[in-house]
């Protein structure tokens, strides 16, 4: 018979949330055994509740997800079948959402800089709503005048943001009157303004000073008899956890909702998330190829590096919440490295682990923004294969087009 106490103690948050850990570590184990390493799991239902929650803090906001972070064709089905909109950028981009099904009425074109055959080819998509930020993009749309509508991306910049997305594109709101008037004269139709204060911003400072700096440009240009700025593009910048804590994303969002709130009744409102619904999607997984003791420190060398999947400690300046899958036993300093010839090419060079065999798996957590998008094959190592779960479709929900 089982210990009386057995029948008796309730199961505690730390005895249910260790079996969770278990029965992800027995998941992980048979998509290995199954698909190799290095491995990366996309869940879609991750997609779902990202997308959702930045939806329920940004009420009455339409989403156009960002694909550059992770454009994978599973997310963009997923996100569709959500009723998402979508933010594109390049051609190879106007080529996933047009082979995923989506209506063009859900898309934008942000790119500030476009080659004449990259506003023709989405065009030729259905996608007819173009971003510009100074009077020569502008010149490129005198062809299509009356086919078009346009948003002026303004510039912000952002000490705060881990990526300043301002210092490469948009114009100062100082300039904007100018460039509107231009647009009049051309007879291009400017429908409104956006604005991206950068990526993983910390706090929404700069997102209320930009939502109030564009109200002030929505009656500047009433007053001067310019065509109506029905929209208002709030871009990205949504912060997520990774090593350190962010603000929750209601919390995040509560100024940006109460500035929205100033907009004149009527005002379209557009945001551009990318790395919040992308980042928590996405599960590295890789293995030990080989380990040595240097200067009193484990080093171990996986199969996927910053060449690879972890190429966001490079291109994004991230640190991603790494473990081993068998997170018990005493630990020490160590480092992870990847597996190319570069000495460059080292994940973590501090990180407390316990001792580990070759073939141990580590897990990156997070690693669904700017990771595989910016993989190589480098050294010839491959890249890691994605492997897909939670998938489903659902209904198809209606959508309003910025031309509307």
């Amino acid at each position: 018979m089982a210990p009386e106490y057995l029948e008796i103690v309730p199961a505690t948050p730390v005895v249910s949330e260790r079996n969770d850990n278990l029965a992800e570590a027995e998941r992980i184990r048979r998509l290995v055994a199954l698909h190799g390493s290095p491995l990366l799991i996309l869940d879609c239902e991750a997609v779902r509740r990202q997308y959702h929650a930045l939806q329920a803090a940004l009420p009455g906001v339409d989403l156009h997800y960002a694909i550059k972070p992770l454009p994978h064709a599973s997310v963009i089905a997923t996100l569709r079948d959500e009723g998402a909109y979508f933010d594109l950028a390049t051609n190879g981009e106007v080529d996933m959402v047009a082979e995923a099904g989506v209506d063009p009425i859900r898309t934008i074109h942000t790119h500030p800089i476009k080659r004449d055959s990259d506003i023709r080819y989405a065009m030729e998509y259905g996608c007819n709503t173009f971003v510009f930020d100074n009077p020569d993009e502008l010149k490129k749309f005198i062809p299509y005048a009356g086919k078009v509508n346009l948003l002026l991306r303004l510039s912000f910049r952002s000490p705060d943001a881990k990526i300043d997305l301002s210092k490469k594109f948009g114009c100062s709101p100082d300039a904007a009157m100018s460039l509107l008037q231009q647009a009049a004269d051309l007879g291009i139709r400017v429908k409104g303004l956006s604005f991206h204060v950068g990526s993983q911003a910390l706090e929404p400072t700069k997102h209320v000073e930009a939502i109030k700096a564009c109200a002030l440009l929505i009656q500047q240009a009433r007053a001067e008899g310019l065509p109506a700025l029905e929209v208002v593009d709030i871009g990205g910048g949504f912060p997520v956890d990774y090593i350190d804590q962010v603000q929750p994303i209601d919390t995040f969002c509560a100024p940006i909702r109460a500035a929205l709130a100033t907009l004149p009744a009527g005002t379209r409102l557009v945001a551009e998330p990318g790395r919040f619904i992308a980042a928590p999607a996405m599960t590295a997984v890789s293995s030990v190829m080989g380990k040595a003791m240097r200067d009193g420190r484990w080093w171990y060398y996986l199969d996927d590096g910053v060449y690879g999947s972890y190429s966001g400690r490079i291109f994004d300046y991230n640190h991603y919440p790494i473990d081993s899958l068998d997170f018990f036993g005493e630990r020490s300093p160590s480092v992870l490295a990847g597996p190319t010839c570069d000495s460059v090419d080292v994940i973590e060079d501090d990180i407390m682990l316990p001792e580990l065999d070759c073939g141990a798996l580590i897990v990156g957590r997070m690693m669904g923004a700017y990771t595989s998008a910016t993989a190589t094959d480098f050294n010839f190592f491959k890249k890691a294969e994605i492997v897909v779960i939670n998938e489903h479709v659902a209904e198809e929900c209606d959508v309003v087009p910025l031309t509307a």
